[in-house]
């Protein structure tokens, strides 16, 4: 039986309750680690306007070199890994807010069937495509609204606007571009196989997000999903790009690196918090995965604030 992967879930707020769409971005300068792995309930614009990047969505490895859009559904599991410095922007937002209470052809061939997981978006669009720059229009506008009437969440990092004419020209974009991926039948239905394949990945990230402060053996991994220890190992490296203990161990630094910024707990505590029983691996972990010892990274942190 597969675990509940509600916890994998990424457990933010896209945007503002009453307007479920948020912008965020990354600027050619910025020193961007990219984002683990992930999913939410709401459809995600990837555009890529500079550098190269590594993007990972369900069982499927992507690399970015030019410039491009990507679109990720609802509940895809998904991660973004920069290779070089780059222009990189994002746009969620629930498929509700497109939805009309007047049930026409559009409400009830695209808008509720996109909202219910139906159809979907197309994975990419490639700047040859001849629907890219209508939807490369309808997006940069989308951003010019957000920098003029939005305000910046600097703790979640995106931009929202409570403006309700630039919502209603967001809105507005949205369909714009979603009118264009139907009259190239760029729209597609999923593939059951994926879904089953990405809710094994699900659960198995799941199980090691709810134990990783425990012994965890790649046995345990293998037995959730129901394979042989050697056949999981190698679907999950073909899934996320790392082994199983990789991704755990990285996981646990992940956590570390919260403690060391929010307690003044001692490195032997976090390293047992944390599911290290042997602090020379510990150690090594942490500096191969920041630079830095953690308590050259707590006084970094600590510095960089005051």
């Amino acid at each position: 039986m597969m675990a509940d992967t509600s916890r994998l879930k990424e457990q933010k707020d896209h945007g503002t309750a009453v307007f479920p769409c948020g912008l965020y971005e990354v600027e050619e300068t910025c020193s961007w680690k990219g984002v683990k792995h992930h999913w939410h309930d709401e459809i995600e614009i990837l555009y890529f306007g500079k550098g190269e990047f590594l993007l990972r969505i369900n069982m499927e490895t992507f690399r970015i070199q030019e410039e491009c859009f990507y679109f990720i559904n609802p509940g895809e599991l998904h991660s973004i890994e920069p290779l070089t410095q780059g222009l990189e922007s994002a746009v969620l937002f629930h498929p509700r807010i497109l939805s009309f209470e007047h049930y026409d052809m559009a409400q009830t061939r695209l808008l509720q069937p996109l909202s219910k997981g139906g159809i979907r978006l197309p994975r990419y669009l490639a700047g040859a495509s001849p629907a890219f720059a209508r939807v490369r229009q309808e997006y940069m506008e989308i951003l010019r609204i957000f920098h003029e009437t939005g305000s910046f969440l600097s703790e979640e990092g995106q931009t929202v606007t409570e403006n309700l004419s630039s919502q209603l020209f967001i809105r507005a974009g949205l369909l714009n571009m979603l009118a264009v991926f139907s009259s190239y039948s760029l729209l597609t239905e999923p593939e059951k196989e994926d879904d089953y394949r990405v809710e094994i990945i699900k659960s198995a990230l799941d199980f090691i997000r709810s134990h990783y402060q425990e012994k965890i053996y790649i046995r345990d991994l293998a037995q959730q999903a129901n394979m042989n220890e050697q056949y999981f190992c190698r679907f999950f490296k073909k899934a996320l790009g790392k082994s199983p203990i990789s991704y755990l161990n990285a996981y646990r630094i992940k956590q570390a690196i919260i403690l060391l910024q929010t307690t003044d707990m001692a490195v032997m505590e976090i390293c047992l918090d944390c599911g290290f029983y042997n602090l020379g691996n510990f150690l090594r972990e942490f500096k191969k995965d920041t630079g830095l010892t953690p308590l050259q990274y707590r006084k970094h942190y600590v510095d960089g604030k005051s």
